[in-house]
């Protein structure tokens, strides 16, 4: 049973991480600006942020309220849109230079946390798809809920980290492509930001 609650998690890890979203967008920006070696931590910032989502979505788990989700997906709007004002100063002033070193990596981590707390995609997922999973397995014994957990997050975070270090191998290729990508990463962070504010004010 334990091996059956293992299983789904890594199944709905691999899932999660592989749906385009802001927060995978945030990485990739991040990797072309400051390399793949500072953005790496913040591959760990779910393990930060979704516990209290997780807590939150398991009471819940039937619905998100109507006004909840209409001000997650304002604050996450904002939020992405300020991401991506950053990425763009970036792409304006692109030196091909190495970025200087500098205590980013907490920094990033603490940043993609907020990412992932502002954004209205896991508040869903673990409301309508992998809480009642998770409720389940815990009900039955706490070591299914724990392995549902760990294979989730444990395939989650590797997943990033793949993601990362793919797009970090686009700076081999020159200046040019990388300040393109850095550009199209500042276009798709926009337009996710665009996107959840309208959500949020259609409600």
């Amino acid at each position: 049973m334990l091996f059956s609650y293992l299983i789904q998690g890594i199944g709905f890890g691999l899932a999660a991480a592989a749906q385009p979203g802001p927060f995978q967008t945030y990485l990739v920006s991040q990797t072309l600006l400051k390399g793949w070696q500072r953005t790496l931590p913040a591959a760990f910032g779910p393990l930060i942020s979704d516990g209290p989502i997780i807590l939150l979505c398991l009471f819940v788990l039937s619905q998100v309220p109507v006004w909840m989700q209409r001000f997650l997906y304002l604050a996450g709007g904002l939020f992405i849109l300020y991401l991506a004002f950053g990425a763009y100063k970036a792409w304006r002033d692109f030196s091909p230079s190495v970025p200087e070193p500098d205590s980013g990596t907490p920094q990033s981590v603490l940043k993609s946390a907020l990412m992932n707390v502002l954004n209205p995609n896991p508040y869903i997922y673990w409301t309508l798809v992998t809480g009642p999973i998770l409720l389940r397995g815990w009900r039955e014994t706490p070591f299914n809920g724990i392995g549902f957990l760990a294979g989730f997050y444990i395939v989650l975070v590797l997943s990033f980290m793949a993601i990362i270090l793919a797009f970090g191998t686009a700076q081999r290729f020159g200046p040019r492509v990388n300040r393109m990508l850095l550009g199209v990463s500042t276009v798709a962070l926009f337009c996710f930001g665009v996107y959840q504010l309208w959500l949020g004010a259609v409600g």
